[in-house]
């Protein structure tokens, strides 16, 4: 599988995008964390510096649209083939731009599309 960038990564077990680095190691996809705190989950190093991210195919998003437009040049500088917008991400403003330039945008949730193997 190809690299997953978790963008909005926390140290704290009940947050949701804790758990999808869990179960995004627990399909043995390639994965790397970004968060405002470093830590680690599992094996993944949370890194609070974008320079340390490369060849990354998709970014699943955890922070909230009003956080996203600090983050849209760092996006699309990685150059993702897909973003992935959980719930309470939705942002139809960085959909348009992603789709512009190519990027595959999708509405849907992480921690699902793993559990149903459509990931």
């Amino acid at each position: 599988m190809k690299k997953t960038l978790v963008l909005g990564a926390s140290i704290k077990p009940n947050r949701y995008s804790h758990i999808a680095v869990n179960r995004l190691l627990d399909h043995q996809i390639d994965t790397v964390a970004f968060g405002l705190q470093q830590g680690k989950i599992r094996k993944v190093q949370i890194k609070t510096n974008f320079d340390d991210f490369q060849n990354v195919h998709t970014i699943t998003l955890y922070i909230s649209p009003k956080h996203q437009s600090g983050y849209i040049d760092k996006i699309l500088h990685l150059a993702p083939k897909r973003v992935i917008f959980n719930p309470g991400t939705e942002n139809p403003e960085l959909y348009e731009i992603l789709d512009n330039k190519g990027v595959e945008v999708l509405e849907a949730c992480t921690l699902v599309l793993l559990a149903t193997g459509q990931y």
